[in-house]
């Protein structure tokens, strides 16, 4: 697979994310989220999978797709919550928590940003069907907030506090989002990054020489100092 295999179709995912259409999803898609979906990083997989307390069975049973984000939330004049913005964490910080994470929440799409590498995909999403959906760039937090229609519930937010707590969110049209770990456990930052390597000689074979090369500068990679 190369990249000019990548169609990015776009897609309408409808929680809980079905196994048919999760099997549909191909490197690349740009997917939206409508439904139920909750929130949960470091906080809330301490208690799910190092203390064994286990995901609040309203919340399986509501969805399968789990976002590492930070929600902004505030409290209405009606005592509810209501949040308007979500700042996506870098899902490396959860590591090897993920094989346990999957067998105790049902997760079927995990949600983040940067991604993980194909070996964690195959490792750890694969055997549960799983699959993985990057943020895109920096700066969406306020735009991902406008399709947060409601707060539907909240677990463990006086012990963990807003920003590790479990939110519970309807949203609708929330995205976008790529495919960038499928259910076969290949990445789309991998294989944009292996296509990179093999062709970035070509580009310093193309160099001219710098003006400064009496002073270091230099078109070779093998000189170059990091």
């Amino acid at each position: 697979m190369t990249l000019d295999d990548v169609r990015m179709d776009e897609v309408t995912l409808t929680t809980p994310v079905s196994d048919e259409a999760i099997a549909r999803l191909k490197l690349g898609d740009v997917v939206y989220l409508d439904g139920i979906l909750y929130t949960a990083r470091e906080g809330v997989y301490r208690k799910v999978v190092d203390e064994g307390r286990g995901l609040p069975p309203s919340v399986r049973a509501l969805t399968n797709v789990n976002f590492h984000c930070s929600p902004a939330a505030s409290v209405r004049p009606d005592g509810g919550y209501r949040v308007e913005a979500v700042t996506a964490t870098a899902s490396f910080r959860f590591g090897k928590s993920m094989t346990r994470w999957f067998e105790r929440s049902g997760a079927k799409v995990i949600v983040g940003k940067a991604g993980l590498t194909e070996l964690a995909y195959r490792e750890w999403f694969v055997p549960h069907g799983a699959v993985y959906l990057t943020t895109v760039g920096y700066g969406l937090g306020a735009t991902y907030g406008t399709a947060i229609k409601r707060v539907v519930e909240v677990h463990w937010l006086k012990e963990l506090g807003i920003a590790q707590a479990l939110w519970v969110l309807e949203v609708e049209r929330l995205g976008p989002f790529l495919v960038e770990g499928d259910r076969e456990g290949r990445s789309l930052f991998a294989l944009a990054n292996r296509e990179i390597n093999r062709r970035i000689g070509e580009v310093y074979a193309g160099l001219p020489q710098f003006a400064l090369g009496r002073f270091g500068e230099t078109t070779a990679r093998t000189d170059e100092v990091v």
